[in-house]
């Protein structure tokens, strides 16, 4: 029975559709990008970041996306932090560990009415109109006419499944210390709740 998900979403660019190591797409949206391979799609649990690929291959697709991958400083991992405290009061979430680093944010939540894409869909959501409101979204140059602002998250979460406390304490160690992995501080959010 799952208790509990270790969710990792992305910011746009972070992970293109047709990375060679894998993704969660079964479709690339644009011929510029389509040019660089076929989606592939995979239905792996485990982590595919540190399987070898082609590097400089991966930069020219990036290039060749509608808008720059989005990235976060700390005033916007802040604002991240401040729309995933509001989705938990929206919808009372149990979350016990977050990273949120420069392109993408890990996550371990308790079970839920809501689905974990649900959840995750949430996040993104308030995270997006704390960036908005406060003329701190990454995307924001790119604005369109009307004002409207390009989405800063990739489609979708790539989640896990945790059934035990032993799984539970792996992936909140994980989750702690991946903040260091990216050469930024220890993060403490006021939303995290013990298990």
């Amino acid at each position: 029975m799952v208790r509990w998900y270790h969710a990792i979403f992305t910011a746009y660019g972070f992970w293109l559709p047709n990375d060679p190591r894998g993704s969660w797409s079964d479709f690339v949206g644009s011929w510029e990008l389509y040019k660089f391979g076929v989606p592939t799609t995979t239905s792996e649990k485990r982590s595919l970041a540190h399987d070898p690929y082609d590097v400089e291959l991966r930069r020219e697709a990036k290039h060749a996306l509608r808008y720059p991958p989005a990235r976060f400083d700390q005033r916007q991992r802040d604002l991240i932090a401040d729309g995933i405290a509001q989705a938990c009061d929206e919808s009372d979430l149990p979350v016990h560990a977050c990273a949120i680093g420069y392109d993408h944010v890990h996550t371990v939540v308790g079970r839920h009415a809501k689905t974990i894409e649900q959840v995750v869909h949430h996040f993104k959501s308030r995270a997006t109109k704390h960036m908005n409101r406060t003329a701190m979204h990454p995307l924001r140059v790119f604005a369109g006419a009307d004002g409207t602002t390009p989405c800063p998250w990739a489609e979708g979460c790539w989640h896990v499944f945790i059934n035990d406390e032993r799984q539970l304490k792996l992936a909140i160690d994980y989750v702690n210390g991946h903040p260091q992995k990216e050469g930024l501080p220890a993060q403490r959010w006021a939303f995290v709740s013990p298990v």
